[in-house]
């Protein structure tokens, strides 16, 4: 009793500060939407409130907090879309980017709309509204009244493809307390490696709740990018090609030192940049004006011409495409304490990688990758332009890194398989659909 009576006022406290804050959130939308107009729209969902009426018909709810957790979703997703199309599928995001990439990928196949603040009210207001017999969370979304009024309307939660670092693991220790109870309400927290089931253990969910599955991200299936290859090459020319993905606002001006470094010594370097946010695609671009470079970009000139120096990729769900055209590859989020981004798909996509050393969001892919010979760690921007450089004049061993890379991919694949048995085991039976046959079964393993 006196534990229950403790996370009560534990939650009750929680809950009263995100009150407090709540005009905080409403600052947050206004000064995001300066930055991406996104953020000005649909903030009725942001607190739980949505104009269509109630349906009561089989939800399956995965929750996939933004762009990257979309992206690693999708093989999941469109696995559930073929063996239970008797269920209608919601898929939740917080950012504009990952709702934009949900339409992309599925149109109105599935039905979205953005997961609401935490506060009591939303959240009660979001189950009664989509009633969803299955939570699926991906990776690293531990929202305290979420997870409490997901078992108050008896609605069970897996976290899946989880992960959590040693830093996040500190930071989540004020709340330790309040987090370890919300823990224990999920049925079962599927991680990506065994050392971050072990963190979640230590953050206060049962041993028992906690297994090993591997990560999803292993059987994201890399673009066949040939004719796409061809067709840039044609009109961007035979000349080495530099990607530079994921790079964050304060990583903008290392970036450009690193390009004038390495084209020093590779005169006739392309470089293809993505910055990980759309509001950043403009600033770049005039920060490469400004620079003299001659730059183009995909919205607007489709491909890069033979003069160009900078391809800016402003569209957002072709990053792949474009590692398959690449030489070399940086992924940004490293330069600076960000904690890198998904190193997975560049290595799947068969490209030698090079980052900063801020990857402790990825501590266990970089080392396995490093290991395989597929990264090189750099510990500054002026190392990363050397390690680029050499990658680019040393043809061996960029193909050595890549094979490094391909053979870490194929013998992590299979993660998949076994979230669609766990996620089959906790679905009720198949709904009749109208023509009264009933739906497939998962695939058997």
């Amino acid at each position: 009793m006196r534990a229950d009576w403790i996370g009560r006022i534990l939650r009750a406290i929680y809950t009263v500060v995100l009150y407090v804050l709540l005009p905080i959130t409403v600052y947050h939308l206004v000064w995001r939407g300066f930055r991406h107009n996104a953020y000005f729209h649909r903030w009725a969902e942001r607190y739980g409130i949505y104009p269509h009426a109630t349906r009561t018909t089989g939800v399956l709810w995965i929750h996939a907090v933004s762009l990257g957790e979309v992206n690693a979703a999708a093989p999941l997703i469109d696995a559930l879309r073929k063996c239970r199309p008797d269920l209608r599928l919601l898929v939740t995001t917080i950012t504009p980017t990952g709702s934009a990439r949900v339409r992309d990928l599925w149109g109105h196949q599935v039905e979205h709309v953005y997961l609401p603040y935490d506060l009591p009210g939303a959240t009660r207001r979001f189950f009664a509204h989509f009633r969803p017999v299955l939570g699926l969370i991906m990776e690293t979304e531990i929202w305290p009244n979420l997870l409490f009024t997901a078992q108050e309307e008896g609605v069970p939660l897996h976290i899946l493809n989880a992960r959590l670092s040693a830093r996040s693991l500190r930071g989540y220790r004020m709340l330790a307390p309040l987090i370890s109870r919300a823990l224990r309400t999920v049925r079962l927290v599927a991680a990506q490696s065994d050392e971050d089931a072990e963190r979640f253990v230590r953050l206060g969910a049962l041993p028992t709740q906690v297994r090993a599955l591997g990560n999803l991200k292993f059987d994201v299936q890399a673009t066949d990018g040939g004719l796409f290859r061809d067709a840039f090459r044609a009109r961007a020319g035979r000349r080495p090609i530099w990607i530079v993905a994921s790079t964050h606002e304060e990583e903008e001006c290392p970036v450009l030192s690193m390009f004038r470094a390495v084209r020093e010594q590779v005169p006739n370097l392309l470089m293809v940049w993505a910055p990980r946010h759309p509001e950043r695609f403009r600033p770049v671009s005039i920060s490469a004006g400004n620079l003299g470079l001659r730059w183009s970009a995909r919205s607007i000139a489709t491909w890069p011409g033979p003069e160009d120096d900078l391809f800016l990729l402003d569209t957002l769900g072709e990053l792949a495409k474009f590692f398959a055209v690449a030489d070399v590859a940086f992924i940004g989020g490293s330069l600076q304490p960000i904690g890198g981004h998904n190193l997975l798909e560049p290595a799947a996509a068969g490209v030698p990688i090079v980052t900063g050393p801020h990857l402790h969001n990825f501590a266990d892919i970089a080392k396995r990758l490093r290991e395989a010979g597929a990264l090189i760690i750099a510990a500054t921007a002026d190392e990363v332009a050397a390690a680029t450089v050499e990658l680019l004049r040393d043809p061996e061993q960029a193909a050595r890194m890549r094979q490094g890379g391909l053979e870490l991919i194929a013998r992590g694949r299979g993660a998949l398989q076994r979230y669609l048995e766990l996620v089959a085991a906790d679905l009720p039976p198949a709904l009749k659909r109208q023509s009264g046959s009933s739906a497939k079964r998962p695939p058997a393993a």
